[in-house]
């Protein structure tokens, strides 16, 4: 009996360590995502240098974690919500290292724009940039409380997100239109909106995870599967 419980006392610390180090990794995205808009607003290249040298760290703690998923998962055969934590984790390891991959293409513009005059005003890709880390955020805390109103509150966020960038893309197309010198800057300005909507996009992946997590249903593809239906 005693040894039942120091197993199971371990297999639970296993698991809390796969949570916190969930937690850890989607720190160390958003500190990325604000960091790398930051040089941009600041004109700081060595601060978005910074970011796409310590991508380093988001990849191996994507690997460690993943790692730890698996060796879980073939030692202690776990089932029902604990299987769909683990499967869920590994899910959202891989998202939260694409986003800081994401990150990267941020900065890396940053570097591009900081080069030349600033074009506009950034106003939106700030708000942006706000957003999709508060939807990061929400994810993981629905992800560790089972809670699916922050699952459902950063798939609304989402679509804030997408507006935003079509409203930033509309504004850009006019300046390239009135002005041929501006189309560079206006190009690289929309990669960055269209990064952070990607990066959005990877939110909402994990949110989804979360939902399945909690009730063993895929909503994914929930709204393709809707609109692939024969009409009646």
């Amino acid at each position: 009996m005693e040894e039942r419980k120091h197993t199971s006392s371990h297999y639970e610390n296993e698991l809390q360590e796969i949570k916190n180090g969930l937690i850890y990794l989607g720190a160390l995205t958003e500190k990325a995502i604000h960091a790398a808009m930051k040089s941009l607003l600041a004109r700081n290249s060595d601060l978005a240098d910074k970011v796409i040298k310590d991508d380093c760290e988001i990849d191996r703690l994507d690997t460690d974690l993943e790692e730890r998923c698996i060796r879980i998962l073939a030692l202690r055969q776990p089932t029902a919500i604990d299987l769909r934590f683990i499967t869920t984790a590994i899910k959202i390891t891989g998202h939260l290292e694409r986003i800081g991959d994401m990150a990267v293409n941020i900065a890396e513009k940053a570097i591009l724009l900081n080069k030349e005059p600033q074009l506009k005003p950034y106003i939106d890709l700030p708000r942006m940039t706000d957003l999709v880390r508060e939807m990061i955020k929400l994810s993981l805390d629905a992800l560790i409380k089972n809670d699916l109103e922050m699952a459902e509150k950063v798939r609304q966020n989402e679509q804030d997100v997408d507006n935003l960038n079509e409203q930033i893309f509309c504004e850009l197309l006019t300046f390239m239109i009135e002005d041929t010198k501006t189309i560079h800057r206006a190009i690289v300005i929309m990669q960055i909106s269209k990064n952070l909507e990607r990066i959005a996009d990877h939110a909402k992946g994990m949110a989804d995870m979360v939902t399945y997590m909690v009730t063993g249903q895929c909503v994914r593809h929930q709204t393709c599967s809707l609109n692939d239906k024969e009409p009646a």
